[in-house]
């Protein structure tokens, strides 16, 4: 396993934990799938009467040493900007869960992979 640290800034403070760098690229790619559906969701402008067609929501897990579950409805935000991700991080000692804003998670997950690529 990995020695690299993934941190992810939350609203209060940030989490640190041991991520494999292709763990980092496969959420990244998860995270570009729900960019295109945040951003087909705000290009949708229904006629009347008409009902959008819903998007995918987003749910990707990562088992390792601990395991790491993302997960963003895009049906629910306006724009990519003010979307949210809810993530679930746990071991057999702690878990925690916290929404973390999607623009700040791209950030980390960046700065991450150009550490650790």
């Amino acid at each position: 396993m990995s020695d690299a640290q993934l941190r992810l800034t939350l609203t209060d403070g940030s989490v640190s934990f041991s991520f494999d760098p292709k763990a980092a690229r496969d959420l990244k790619a998860a995270i570009a799938e729900l960019m295109q559906s945040l951003k087909a969701s705000a290009a949708a402008k229904p006629a009347s009467g008409e009902k959008l067609t819903p998007q995918k929501p987003m749910e990707h897990q990562y088992t390792g040493e601990v395991f790491l579950e993302c997960f963003c409805n895009p049906n629910i935000y306006p724009s990519p900007f003010a979307a949210k991700v809810l993530i679930t991080l746990r071991d057999d000692k702690i878990r925690l869960t916290s929404e973390v804003e999607l623009t700040r998670l791209i950030e980390d997950i960046n700065v991450y992979l150009e550490q650790h690529g």
